[in-house]
């Protein structure tokens, strides 16, 4: 890996940062519950002329972008759950303890709190977002829960220039060092804070900062900072703090505690869960060590679980697990986890790397992305094009997302390609791009993709086929049929990044069991390199695991969409598919060792298996990308 290889990631979402909706703009994470109120808020409001066919719909207009839109029907969506009811809205039902017990809990009610009340205040939101003028008509709407558990946090928005250090590890102590030195002999350090969040001008230059190099990154990291808790948090973590002392001769095993109430959950004892979940509360905190706020997001789970029936959780689900995070948020989270963790730097790095190896003497490159989001993956790709010998080819990129709720489904997908544009055209690479919002990737033409002859074309998938259905849903499982269609898309090169987990059970005990020791992995990780005392810590614990953990738990069928597999499992499912891996680069695997030996915590792992590069924490594998090419 190259100096600045990392900067032009970096100079992308500073570039984001600086728009002036995005501290505006909601959360990008998709919610199908909440688009489908959405869509159902319309065709009432509309009285009915916007309906679309029940067969997925293809409309492509504009100039420069071709969208695919596929929509359902109103008739195929769930009245029952769908329906507006402002009565509910002004008068909620009573709120339900849990801790105090859910045996008694008519199913009736925990289905009123799952789809009725908190979707129609997602609906309501979104619906205000289209009819300005009308939304003064409807009531607003409330805050109908505020003490689900004793620990519910507000979200955290503030950033402030006094903080603690972001990051911790046993090689901050020799860069501080290295730091003292150069002061004390006149010169100036160039390890300046990363995250001293004074101006937008100041961000741009601290993001790039943070994205200069792999090198430098990890410089930065005995730097980099943030504001400290809300003086709230502060005196909660110092109670927490004098409880721990009065509790230094008792020995609590929360994850056994954990393992115990999930099995009374599974078995419906529903009063021995509510004791064990009381017992979780008293000894979890969302700011403690490791072990306290993974067991605190892993009750918050449970205990949607147990309010719903598993398959009516959706709106606890959603209510719970995002608190209105914004865009901005989302966009300074993934920065701090980028910085914090090798993974995403070495997986975009890898499949960039290979992207470029196939395209060494083409003209044209076209990508297809499947999950395109923001596009951190393609300033990198693009700088490389712009330096390849001979010079660039015309690079093509077709995003794949899934519609965002409202009147422009493809808002952001085209948000990403106005960006895009904008860095092609900084490095004279000949750009076009085309956006595809569709909710059902599998159904997706190919004629639709705008392939064209004499073209390389490379599909790219980082971490998003984990959020398809698999075979325990449906016989022809999405999962499937999306790697069939890769196949008839007949691509010179298909890079796909995996998150390594096997708590993709049907049944929910395994799956609960697996899924504690994959997060048990992570929350190790984030406490093993990042301050407890770290504001957006804490952010990426609710919103990104948090988010995760809740899905994993409380939802079943279709509404969980948390659903990763095994490496090994994806291995089989690709070559049955028509697909052979090609073979790890092996002077790009050894610089991937060098460079986590050399700058990051020992504790994190790179190996190779079966032409899968694999990345973990303590020897257990979180992450893991090969590349295919059609057998």
């Amino acid at each position: 890996m190259e100096d600045n290889d990392f900067s032009e990631t970096a100079k992308f979402i500073s570039q984001i940062l600086m728009e002036e909706n995005v501290e505006l703009e909601q959360s990008p994470f998709y919610d199908s519950l909440t688009l489908q109120v959405t869509e159902k808020s319309f065709y009432d409001a509309l009285a009915g002329n916007l309906l679309l066919s029940p067969q997925a719909s293809n409309t492509n207009f504009s100039v420069e972008n071709s969208r695919e839109l596929n929509l359902p029907s109103p008739d195929s969506l769930s009245v029952s759950a769908l329906q507006f009811n402002p009565h509910a809205l002004s008068q909620p039902p009573p709120l339900v303890n849990v801790s105090e017990g859910v045996s008694d809990l008519d199913s009736s009610i925990a289905r009123l709190l799952a789809h009725n009340i908190f979707n129609d205040v997602d609906s309501v939101s979104h619906f205000r977002r289209g009819f300005e003028e009308a939304s003064r008509f409807l009531p607003p709407g409330p805050n109908l829960v505020t003490a689900l558990h004793s620990n519910a946090q507000e979200p955290i928005n503030s950033f402030r220039e006094n903080s603690y250090g972001l990051l911790k590890g046993r090689k901050n102590l020799e860069r501080q060092e290295i730091n003292t030195r150069e002061e004390e002999r006149g010169g100036r350090s160039n390890k300046q804070s990363a995250f001293s969040f004074v101006d937008e001008s100041d961000l741009s230059d601290a993001i790039d900062r943070v994205f200069l190099s792999v090198e430098n990154v990890c410089s930065e990291h005995s730097s980099l900072q943030s504001g400290p808790l809300r003086a709230e948090e502060q005196d909660r973590g110092k109670g927490l703090s004098k409880k721990q002392e009065r509790r230094k001769q008792e020995t609590v095993d929360l994850r056994n505690l954990l393992l115990m109430c999930s099995q009374s959950v599974y078995a419906n004892d529903n009063r021995t869960a509510n004791e064990l979940l009381k017992q979780i509360r008293q000894h979890s905190s969302p700011v403690g060590d490791a072990s306290q706020r993974l067991a605190h997001y892993f009750a918050n789970g449970l205990e949607a679980r147990l309010v719903g029936d598993g398959t009516s959780s959706q709106g606890m689900y959603t209510f719970l697990s995002s608190k209105n995070i914004t865009a901005a948020e989302f966009l300074k989270t993934h920065q701090d986890f980028m910085s914090a963790s090798p993974f995403k730097k070495f997986t975009y790095f890898f499949a960039n790397k290979m992207i470029m190896k196939a395209a060494a003497k083409v003209e044209t490159v076209h990508i297809i992305d499947f999950g395109i989001l923001y596009g951190f993956q393609w300033p990198i790709l693009i700088k490389f094009l712009s330096n390849r010998e001979g010079g660039p080819p015309k690079l093509r990129i077709t995003g794949i997302e899934f519609p965002q709720p409202g009147f422009r489904p493809t808002e952001k997908i085209d948000e990403t390609g106005r960006r895009l544009a904008n860095y092609c055209k900084r490095y004279s690479v000949p750009f076009e791009y085309n956006a595809i919002a569709s909710k059902n990737w599998e159904t997706i033409r190919i004629e639709a993709l705008k392939i064209e002859s004499n073209e390389l074309v490379a599909v790219n998938c980082h971490q998003r086929f984990e959020n398809l259905l698999d075979d325990s849903i449906e016989v022809n499982s999405p999962r499937n049929a999306v790697l069939h269609l890769i196949r008839k898309i007949n691509p010179n090169i298909f890079t796909q990044s995996i998150t390594n987990g096997s708590y993709n059970a049907p049944f929910f005990a395994p799956r609960f069991r697996e899924a504690l020791f994959h997060y048990s992995a992570i929350y190790d990780l984030i406490d093993t390199i990042i301050h407890r005392e770290n504001e957006r810590r804490l952010m990426i614990e609710r919103e990104l695991l948090g988010r995760e953990i809740m899905n994993v738990i409380a939802c079943e069928g279709s509404e969980r969409i948390e659903r990763p597999e095994t490496y090994k499992q994806w291995q089989v499912r690709n070559m049955k598919a028509g697909f052979k891996q090609l073979p790890l680069d092996e002077e790009l695997m050894a610089k991937f060792r060098t460079e986590l030996r050399k700058w990051y915590h020992r504790d994190f792992v790179s190996d190779e298996d079966s032409n899968w590069m694999l990345l973990g924490w303590k020897g257990r594998i979180l992450f893991a990308s090969t590349c295919w090419v059609p057998a």
